[in-house]
């Protein structure tokens, strides 16, 4: 097995940097225990977590500005959680989730080269209705809508770890789920909107989706 090839890079929000150790590309693969198989990961979709991708950029620079004075913060699904490490350096209250086995790895060691403090991380599953996660005031992903399963999941897991007061965002690159996801969320209470980033001249290419806001 050949051992996974890692890239490190620095990425600038305003006066801020956030360094990162990520996979070097989206052909790594490394599960020599079948850990990440065993809960349903497959070796093509196994380096998805590893990569920075535009709509995790789109999600951190949005929120690099936003209030989050004294509000519990959960990123779902965090990948490289990039907005988790800016907002840590913010010190904001976040906790970090995502599904993959190898995540929680690459946090600990991005924390360390960020010199901050230790960010709470749960290894979720959506469809596990027994976490000790608990309730949020925000909640926050990039990326999540892969596949239509993924509509009912996010809105039940966002929905049983949301404050009555709580608010959504998730940046979304045009999937076409977003309208399901709206109504699912609609059902719970929320109000949704959808919006263009202002500006994205960070990316290299167009952004062709969407931030999703959802209020109650």
């Amino acid at each position: 097995m050949t051992p996974l090839r890692l890239r490190y890079q620095t990425i600038e929000f305003d006066n801020t940097d956030i360094h990162l150790c990520t996979l070097r590309d989206k052909q790594q693969f490394y599960d020599p225990d079948g850990i990440a198989k065993d809960l349903g990961i497959s070796s093509s979709f196994w380096p998805v977590f590893g990569i920075i991708w535009p709509s995790s950029l789109v999600l951190a620079h949005f929120i690099n500005n936003y209030e989050t004075d004294d509000k519990r913060i959960l990123e779902i699904g965090c990948g490289m959680a990039l907005s988790s490490l800016l907002l840590n350096k913010q010190n904001a209250d976040i906790t970090a989730t995502d599904h993959h086995p190898e995540v929680e790895k690459f946090l600990i060691r991005n924390t360390s080269l960020n010199n901050g403090k230790t960010i709470t991380f749960v290894r979720a599953d959506w469809a596990d209705k027994q976490d000790s996660l608990g309730k949020f005031d925000l909640i926050i992903g990039s990326d999540l809508l892969y596949e239509d399963q993924h509509i009912d999941l996010l809105a039940n897991f966002i929905n049983a770890h949301a404050k009555p007061t709580c608010e959504v965002i998730i940046t979304d690159p045009a999937r076409g789920r977003k309208n399901k996801l709206s109504i699912r969320m609609e059902e719970y209470g929320y109000s949704a909107s959808h919006k263009k980033p202002l500006q994205t001249d960070y990316l290299d290419h167009n952004f062709k989706g969407h931030i999703l806001t959802f209020n109650r």
